[in-house]
């Protein structure tokens, strides 16, 4: 759009006093010039100084801006780097614990083994210490009565075992006095029965057989050592008292098991020199796990 032009007169006066230089006169005490000016809105005319101040102000505050800016830029960058490396490390940090899991339970299966390996080479190495100790118990190790066939067994060939036992029940022709019973079981690295409880004196008094007469029976570990105390061979006093209501025979200081009677009422008060079956104990050779 064209600016629509206005021209103005300005004049200029001379003071009234006469030009130095010689023309014409001339009747006219002014000149007048003409000027061009366009048409629009009046502006002020700026002082000194206000544009360099206004253009200071607009520089800084570029730069401010182009410094908030690198600071976001950075700020969002770094924002963007933690979190991507907090995601790398705990994606490292799963896989570890996934690591360290799996190792940890591969060692305790590792350690139940070994705990059971151990276990059972205590429990062998204990079987070995009482095989031992059962040998040396002998003079001349019976290996052909613990081992036929070079496998040993808990007990010789005739013993019967019962709980970690093994017992001789001695049926020979030739009976024995109570101490000549007890010499017969220390030849085999045994001694005459001693009874514990009452599931041992049921098993004994099951597998003791009636022979001969009402009188006879099967010696026993047990002999008096005074008026009223009972000793087992192994040195305990006896707790259990079996005795017979009624006596058999002759009183005496050796215990005498009788067949066919009550388990809780068969042991009979014998003299020592009478002649009877006996019952041998021994430890077993080998242990049952």
């Amino acid at each position: 759009m064209e600016e629509e032009l206005n021209y103005s007169t300005v004049v200029f006066k001379n003071g009234g006093k006469p030009p130095k230089v010689h023309q014409p006169e001339k009747n006219e005490d002014s000149t007048i010039y003409s000027t061009v000016k366009s048409k629009g809105p009046p502006t002020a005319a700026p002082t000194d100084g206000e544009p360099a101040a206004h253009s200071q102000h607009s520089c800084l505050l570029v730069v401010c801006l182009g410094i908030l800016c690198v600071l976001l830029v950075t700020s969002i960058s770094a924002i963007i780097y933690i979190s991507m490396l907090m995601k790398e490390q705990k994606a490292n940090y799963k896989a570890n614990l996934i690591n360290l899991t799996t190792e940890y339970q591969q060692l305790m299966m590792e350690k139940s083994v070994l705990e059971n390996m151990t276990e059972e080479l205590s429990r062998d190495r204990d079987d070995l210490n009482w095989t031992l100790s059962v040998i040396l118990k002998f003079n001349t190790f019976p290996v052909n009565e613990y081992c036929p066939e070079k496998k040993c067994q808990p007990c010789q060939k005739g013993w019967i075992l019962f709980q970690e036992k093994c017992y001789l029940f001695y049926t020979k022709v030739l009976w024995l006095k109570w101490q000549e019973s007890q010499k017969y079981c220390q030849k085999t690295a045994a001694h005459l029965v001693v009874i514990d409880n009452l599931q041992e004196q049921e098993f004994i008094t099951n597998h003791s057989k009636y022979y001969y007469d009402r009188f006879h029976g099967y010696w026993i570990g047990l002999h008096q050592t005074s008026d009223t105390d009972w000793l087992w061979v192994d040195g305990r006093n006896d707790t259990l008292g079996y005795w017979m209501k009624d006596q058999l025979g002759d009183d005496g200081p050796c215990a005498l098991m009788i067949p066919r009677k009550n388990p809780t009422a068969s042991w009979d008060p014998a003299d020592c020199v009478m002649y009877n079956r006996f019952i041998c104990e021994s430890d077993v050779l080998t242990r049952s796990n």
